[in-house]
């Protein structure tokens, strides 16, 4: 393996997030503030965008096992810059489906980037390798978080919140180009482990489940402080950079140490930690423990998403016999999950956001729960 080559993929992961995760940080706001949608509207087009994107992503892994998971990346890749355009309409469905069309074709390549990933690395760097990845793909996200709150604080229009994103993720693009493929990767299936590729694949549905768009945090922290409009939104986003930054340290820490039982780490240190990170913000609320309540919990919340990131598709990349198909299914099962997760949390947002709060708690431990009974089925088998 090409030690520099999980640093290459991850490089060209970086400027995609600097790019793109700044607009999915200021969607919910531009959706609220700008397009005035009420929370259970905001809900379903979370659940539209995110959630049919479980279709592109099952896509993406098909197109990666035929035409080559290089390619594949490339293309979906090429084509998320469409988002960048989404506040050149205030019409509602133009802007939705500007967002929806950039973000699909993110979920369209992420299976192949991930598939390439695994076919060029020895199956037993495969853990560094994704957390490598995920460190430095989310590490992008936090930069693009900072540019954006301080070009919220300078009042900059949402034209341009949402156009800047456009540079990095041509940079991004650019990167993949050069790489080449050596196909070093162990694609014999592992028909013993059965139980346990199929319990991830359930449980990271239910993981999806209870993983809500991170638009509903950001609304409740930018509602939860009497500030100004513009340093009440640079709240609320700032949230969303706190994740990015505790998960892309979590995923280099992971890359530097080996976990005797992955499947159980990621159960629970990924999908329960997750659980009692949502229910971080139950206490918060009810305790009325304000800002420090709110970023401790994405705190909890982002080490949990980086244990998921790592330990998830490094796990269903030993298991599966096709790169781009396994981890197609994983990134599908995973946005299906998402739907629903973004309809319920809408539906009892608008009711409570205590509610909301406490169903994503709820769930999330429960994927963990089924992780563990599969870990159990696979040693009685």
């Amino acid at each position: 393996m090409d030690d520099k080559l999980p640093y290459y993929v991850g490089l060209s992961a970086f400027f995609a997030d600097l790019g793109y995760q700044g607009a999915m940080a200021i969607l919910p706001i531009f959706l609220i503030f700008a397009l005035k949608l009420n929370f259970l509207e905001f809900g379903i087009v979370e659940a539209f965008i995110y959630g049919l994107g479980s279709l592109f992503s099952y896509i993406g892994g098909k197109l990666s096992d035929i035409y080559g998971s290089k390619k594949t990346w490339i293309f979906g890749n090429s084509l998320i810059p469409l988002l960048s355009f989404t506040a050149f309409t205030f019409i509602p469905l133009l802007s939705i489906s500007l967002f929806s069309a950039g973000w699909w074709m993110r979920n369209l390549r992420s299976p192949a980037r991930r598939a390439y990933l695994a076919e060029n690395t020895d199956e037993k760097d495969r853990t560094k390798s994704f957390g490598i990845l995920h460190g430095l793909d989310v590490g992008g996200g936090l930069f693009s978080i900072v540019v954006l709150i301080i070009l919220v604080l300078y009042r900059f229009s949402y034209k341009i919140l949402f156009l800047y994103s456009i540079i990095p993720l041509i940079i991004s693009t650019l990167i993949i180009i050069p790489l080449k493929k050596n196909n070093n990767g162990v694609k014999k299936e592992k028909t013993s482990m059965k139980a346990i590729f199929n319990g991830i694949i359930i449980a990271t549905a239910f993981f999806g489940f209870s993983s809500y768009s991170m638009g509903f945090p950001i609304i409740t922290v930018s509602e939860s402080t009497s500030y100004g409009l513009y340093l009440r939104i640079a709240t609320g986003v700032a949230i969303y950079g706190i994740f990015l930054g505790f998960s892309s340290l979590t995923g280099f820490i992971l890359s530097r140490f080996k976990s005797k039982n992955e499947v159980l780490s990621l159960s629970v240190f990924g999908y329960i930690l997750y659980g009692l990170g949502t229910f971080g913000f139950v206490l918060s609320i009810i305790y009325k423990l304000g800002l420090f309540g709110f970023y401790a919990s994405a705190i909890i919340l982002a080490i949990a998403f980086g244990f998921v990131e790592t330990y998830e598709p490094s796990i269903i990349s030993k298991l599966g016999k096709l790169q781009g198909s396994s981890q197609g299914i994983l990134s599908a099962s995973r946005s299906l999950g998402f739907f629903v997760a973004n309809i319920v949390m809408g539906a009892l947002y608008s009711i409570s956001s205590i509610y909301s709060y406490t169903y994503g708690a709820i769930v999330g431990i429960v994927a963990g729960i089924i992780l563990i009974f599969a870990i159990y089925l696979s040693k009685n088998k």
